[in-house]
């Protein structure tokens, strides 16, 4: 066998394994992405207005400041009863905090629909969130 032979399979496997550690390489997005700093992050205590603008989006506003929440998957039931629960993680719970940053472990629940994990959360201005409420099938204030 001559060296040209051997030099075509050799390379194949180098074209078929590079674009592996490429993409991985490429890919270095975190999964969340946390408000910061946890002063600016969503007080469900202080929640009291919502609106669920469709299967992966909620708003809400607590006080002045409003805030986008995007869920991990569809949460079609999310809303209903016009109740909804804004949970977060068992650290920031643990830590007196009680903040929701985006962090994982954060959920948004309602009556008839389990748990929902939250995937960020950002704040937004006013005109944003009343054009996001403006589409919304599902809203309710908090007492």
């Amino acid at each position: 066998m001559n060296a040209p032979a051997l030099l075509l399979p050799a390379a194949l496997l180098a074209a078929w394994a590079l674009p592996a550690p490429i993409a991985a390489a490429q890919d270095k997005t975190p999964a969340y992405t946390p408000l910061r700093p946890v002063s600016e992050c969503l007080r469900p205590d202080r929640v009291n207005e919502w609106y669920v603008v469709d299967q992966t989006t909620v708003i809400a506003r607590a006080g002045p400041d409003r805030y986008l929440i995007k869920l991990q998957a569809k949460c079609p039931q999310l809303g209903i009863g016009q109740s909804l629960r804004f949970r977060p993680n068992r650290a920031n719970e643990a830590a007196g905090m009680g903040a929701m940053c985006g962090e994982a472990g954060e959920t948004v629940a309602s009556r008839d629909q389990p748990p929902c994990a939250v995937q960020s959360i950002g704040k937004i201005d006013k005109a944003q969130f009343d054009a996001l409420g403006s589409k919304a099938g599902k809203h309710g204030t908090q007492p």
